[in-house]
């Protein structure tokens, strides 16, 4: 009998995570995809002319026919030519091609042409962009301020976008703003019409084309802009989205969605796409032709929900995002990317470049509360939305998964849920619990209700802990946590005269604490590449977002859904920075980057400190800097700026040589001879200290006044065993724009004392403002990029 295997074999079955990653269809058994990385380019990007892009690719053949002999094997062969702001190519070439290529000493790297995975209606007002005075509620500072960001250009890389979507209406618009250099892709069988609200739409196919070929994507998807996958509608109207009134799912998480910045311009660049295992890729070859185009186009907000989970060999020189986020950015382009979602484990932080505002995951105060009500009398608070709630008061049979199994499926496999592992004959009727993990929860439901079950009880298995998601089931289904799966599962297990079990309608409550709570799934730092660097720099809300979607493919009913992941915060930040630049068109993406971190709060709505779904309290390698505040993020007194040959001084401080970076900027650049800047005098809003057992640690740091004339007082918690001492302690500033230097400096208090983690803060204050960076501090921190392990 499946009720007699020990009760562990159910609940710590470990849920498969399967990435996406390079299929073995190569262009030949021995060629594939490279990207010829070559730095920046002496045209100077925006001034270029057609004779000076012609020049750009004529280099690049010049180049390859070097090594592949003739010219028309040359032009063959390349697939991107990168020819404004980044400088580089994409060519099919064989290993011992490519390897010939990089020893060449005008490239800065070539790499294989890697794959990325894509890592609302109340989480605006959740953070307090709306306001509520007697019965309408009105906008609050920033969007008064910023005019909800009316005129700024977000661009998205990303699936694509559903353009007739409402939260792309262009109704009351002006005509799109005479600096947009864009186009709108709309030349395909499923073109995407643009409008004064989506002013521009491009695709980019090559390098998926190259790395999986055509049958390797969803046909419907690789030929249009259009999103037929969802994930890009959905970022990209919760960063920039209209207003849409009267928007909720079956009821549930009803109320107006709207973008962060909903009267901004938005823009859609298709770099990923659909594939047959039901997952998404994007190409990094498509990824850097995405960057390209939108520097070009005049986009003033990138947001980028995607990232590699592989840090195998990683430099920030051999990945696209990053590449392409530091031309970007070099051109004043903000660029926000997610985290990625392999939390809880630390280590696996992704996009942890310091010129990107890297962005975790955090729940808001709206749930959406089913509970699971046991023959014993437990209730048991899960969350889920399906269409046709089951009759009040009737009880139903409650089993296990794996006690309704067909005769040759193992339980292991039926307790999952999995497609063609359950018996009709024995699952009519019934309430089942299923486990997490493998397949995805709404086809566990679906499976269930193939079979005949009424309902299900979703369980967390032990990895999964307290994470829960909001996902539209076919069945009535309650998602509980691993706490009270145990409690599904021994109540069944001890009941041995007919267990049942009732699930009740789906409620939408409000005000719920502690929130935010950081997302279990969200990636955590430490910063495997540069820990010296703190990763992530702040959260936002990620969990159980509503967002339009596309309506493309069969069954979708709905052209607004929830999800969950840090794809979802990413834009809710690349909103905020949209309307930041707004109020202060003249800030550098690096010091608005610095005002979302320096003005975000570690504490929540309970007034206690922000906790992880699990409850325990949260670290600064989950939430950074903190979750954000949009209000305070337009006026944060002091900003960490940093300028473009800074991030050169950074790159020569963590070993990168003058012969490589040089190459990424016009006017060329060589690492001081005599003494490189340390790693831990970069102008970073946060401080890291990763190897205080060498001794004690000096920070140098410069702020900017942003605000009227004031004296701020540094306040300091030390983390535990540590003393930290600034000087010097107090900064008078006597007019805006002025700026102040200060050094940090961090010992043990004895030997030993920081083997563990430890956290603390720096605030400078001048009564008003509260300049926050949190500090980081452990004896030795050992980080082992392959297998992700840090100790």
């Amino acid at each position: 009998m499946a009720t007699s295997r020990p009760l562990s074999s159910f609940l710590h079955l470990v849920s498969v995570l399967c990435l996406f990653s390079s299929p073995a269809l190569l262009v030949s058994a021995a060629k594939r995809h490279y990207i010829v990385y070559l730095g920046g380019h002496s045209h100077g990007g925006f001034s270029a002319t057609e004779a000076d892009l012609h020049a750009v690719t004529n280099s690049h053949h010049d180049l390859l026919t070097t090594y592949l002999g003739d010219l028309e094997t040359a032009k063959d062969a390349i697939r991107y030519s990168y020819r404004r702001h980044i400088n580089g190519f994409t060519a099919v070439l064989d290993d011992e091609e490519a390897a010939q290529i990089a020893r060449h000493p005008g490239v800065v790297s070539v790499f294989p042409d890697g794959m990325k995975r894509l890592h609302t209606t109340n989480s605006w007002d959740f953070m307090l962009l709306n306001k509520e005075i007697g019965k309408r509620k009105v906008p609050n500072e920033i969007w008064k301020a910023a005019k909800f960001g009316e005129n700024i250009i977000i661009g998205n890389l990303d699936s694509g976008v559903w353009p007739e979507s409402k939260s792309f209406s262009d109704k009351g618009y002006s005509p799109v703003p005479s600096r947009w250099k864009g186009v709108c892709e709309n030349n395909t069988k499923a073109g995407v019409p643009c409008n004064r609200k989506l002013i521009g739409s491009r695709l980019y196919n090559r390098g998926m084309l190259e790395e999986g070929g055509a049958d390797f994507v969803d046909p419907a998807d690789i030929y249009s802009p259009r999103d037929m996958d969802g994930h890009g509608t959905h970022t990209l109207s919760t960063a920039g989205g209209n207003f849409v009134a009267g928007v909720d799912i079956l009821g549930s998480a009803s109320g107006v969605a709207k973008g962060g910045a909903p009267r901004a311009r938005v823009a859609s660049y298709k770099v990923c796409f659909a594939t047959p295992d039901d997952d998404t890729g994007c190409s990094d070859s498509d990824i850097l032709a995405g960057f390209e185009d939108a520097i070009s186009d005049g986009v003033d907000v990138l947001s980028v929900s995607l990232g590699s989970d592989n840090f195998t060999g990683y430099t920030y020189l051999v990945d696209g995002v990053a590449i392409g986020s530091f031309h970007a950015v070099r051109s004043g382009v903000v660029v926000v990317a997610s985290a990625g979602n392999s939390g809880p484990v630390q280590g696996t932080v992704s996009n942890m470049a310091p010129w990107i505002i890297t962005v975790g995951a955090s729940t808001t105060d709206r749930n959406i509360d089913v509970y699971a009500q046991l023959g014993n009398g437990e209730r048991l608070k899960g969350t889920a939305i399906f269409e046709k709630p089951l009759p009040v008061g009737r009880k139903y049979t409650l089993a296990t998964a794996a006690d309704v199994r067909l005769g040759n499926v193992t339980a292991a496999d039926a307790i999952l849920c999995l497609p063609g592992t359950l018996n009709p004959k024995k699952a009519k009727g019934k309430i089942l619990a299923c486990l997490r993990g493998k397949n995805a929860r709404v086809d566990k439901s679906l499976q269930a209700g193939k079979a005949g079950a009424v309902g299900v009880i979703l369980c967390n298995d032990v990895n999964s802990g307290l994470d829960l998601d909001t996902d539209l089931h076919s069945v009535p289904t309650s998602h509980v946590n691993y706490r009270d799966g145990l409690k599904v599962f021994r109540y069944i297990n001890a009941t041995k005269n007919h267990p049942t079990a009732y699930l009740t309608p789906s409620v939408t409550t409000y005000g719920n604490k502690p929130a935010p709570s950081l997302a279990s799934f969200s990636s955590r730092g430490p910063n495997v590449v540069t820990p010296q660097i703190l990763k992530p720099d702040v959260t936002a809300p990620g969990v159980d977002i509503l967002a339009a979607f596309s309506m493309a493919g069969h069954g979708r009913k709905y052209p607004y859904q929830l999800d969950s992941g840090t794809s979802m915060s990413c834009p809710h930040v690349a909103g905020v920075a949209a309307l930041v630049k707004a109020v202060h068109p003249d800030w550098s993406p690096s010091a608005i980057h610095s005002a979302i971190m320096t003005t975000a709060t570690t504490k929540g709505n309970n007034g206690g400190k922000m906790i992880d779904e699990d409850e325990k309290e949260s670290t600064s390698f989950g939430y950074g800097s903190g979750h954000i505040r949009p209000n305070r993020a337009i006026n944060p007194g002091l900003v960490y700026e940093v300028a473009a040959h800074e991030y050169l001084e950074f790159l020569c401080s963590i070993g990168y040589k003058s012969s490589k970076i040089g190459r990424l900027m016009e006017k060329g650049y060589k690492c001081p001879k005599k003494k490189v800047k340390s790693v831990f005098d970069h102008n970073y809003p946060s401080f890291s200290v990763p190897n205080l057992g060498s001794g004690p640690v000096t920070f140098k740091r410069r702020v900017k006044n942003v605000g009227p004339p004031g004296t701020y007082t540094a306040e300091v918690k030390e983390p535990y065993g540590v003393r930290v001492k600034v000087v010097p302690n107090v900064l008078k500033f006597e007019k805006y724009g002025q700026k102040k230097t200060f050094k940090v400096k961090v010992t043990a208090k004895r030997k030993g004392v920081a083997k563990g983690y430890e956290f603390g803060g720096l605030t400078w204050t001048d009564g008003v403002h509260q300049v926050r960076s949190p500090i980081f501090v452990t004896d030795n921190l050992v980080i082992d990029p392959s297998s992700r392990t840090v100790r």
